[in-house]
């Protein structure tokens, strides 16, 4: 299924809240093939043939469980270029946070979907794809309003956040089999963690704010490969 085909079946769907109310999806106008070819311009990849297709039957729309779906990015004021280089918010929650395309050069579909969360500070795996993201959102508005957005957004950061999975110690990535965390170990001294999320789990992410909002935050290139730094000294002590 493409993303206009989840879009399209969704609109014949009775949509509620959690609490029973009524909602509805009222949709943006699709862009001109001007206004496309400005967007690709912006991006760091083509745009895929069906986002293409998305974008000229709809730029995004306002109702469901998100505050707002925009696919052109212009309405999300959003940073981490460190963690994200050419990151694509296209959804947001209402609260500053986003739901983020991890756009690259080398890219050829909108993929993969990350949640970017201030409260807590981290950045989680949301969806393979975007028409997998849709299909997520949307279960948030049909009952039982069951969805691994849902589950991303209110349960897993706080597990991330606590209990900081996945984290590996750079001396342990400094002697892997594995080139590329080995190479990216070796570009960083002993002071920095490294989060692998090549082959992650819905939910899985590392704490970007781990050590206060000045956490120095490394990525291996195009990878999802990325790396926060302990505090020294002082900071260090104070932060455990």
């Amino acid at each position: 299924m493409t993303p206009i085909e989840v879009l399209r079946q969704t609109r014949g769907i009775e949509l509620t809240t959690e609490d029973g109310d009524a909602d509805s999806l009222e949709l943006e106008p699709g862009l001109s093939t001007g206004e496309i070819a400005a967007l690709e311009r912006r991006l760091p990849c083509p745009i895929p043939a069906d986002v293409r297709e998305l974008l000229s039957f709809c730029r995004g729309f306002s109702g469901g469980a998100a505050d707002y779906v925009d696919f052109t990015g212009k309405e999300g004021l959003f940073g981490y270029e460190e963690i994200f280089p050419h990151g694509l918010p296209i959804a947001a929650d209402g609260f500053g946070n986003f739901w983020v395309v991890d756009l690259l050069p080398s890219s050829r579909a909108w993929a993969p979907i990350y949640f970017a969360c201030h409260d807590a500070p981290v950045v989680l795996y949301q969806s393979p794809s975007l028409e997998h993201f849709l299909t997520e959102l949307f279960k948030c508005s049909i009952a039982p309003h069951k969805s691994l957005v849902n589950d991303v957004h209110e349960d897993r950061l706080f597990e991330v956040w606590r209990k900081n999975p996945a984290v590996m110690p750079h001396q342990d990535c400094l002697g892997s089999p594995d080139h590329d965390l080995r190479s990216f170990a070796e570009t960083l001294d002993p002071s920095f963690q490294i989060v692998d999320l090549r082959k992650p789990e819905i939910g899985l992410g590392f704490s970007w704010g781990r050590y206060g909002p000045k956490t120095v935050v490394r990525r291996h290139g195009e990878l999802p490969v990325f790396a926060y730094q302990k505090p020294k000294g002082l900071l260090a002590r104070l932060f455990g």
